[in-house]
């Protein structure tokens, strides 16, 4: 399966390429990285909840996302 790219990582990628990478520091991007990340993990959670499914949701973020960078 190929993997999709987080709106976070897209934006890095855009802002690296356009040269605006000095904008953001190491640390701001790693927070909202993480940030995002933790609202994947808690909607898939919960829209398997509501269902009565057991889920993985660390498997399902890393299988879709792969893991992020420095997380």
């Amino acid at each position: 399966m190929e993997k999709k790219q987080t709106a976070v990582d897209l934006l890095v990628s855009i802002l690296n390429k356009e040269g605006f990478a000095p904008v953001l520091t190491d640390e701001e991007i790693q927070i909202a990285r993480q940030m995002e990340k933790e609202q994947i993990l808690d909607s898939y959670i919960e829209g398997h909840s509501i269902y009565g499914e057991s889920t993985n949701a660390e498997q399902y973020y890393n299988e879709t996302y792969g893991k992020t960078k420095n997380l």
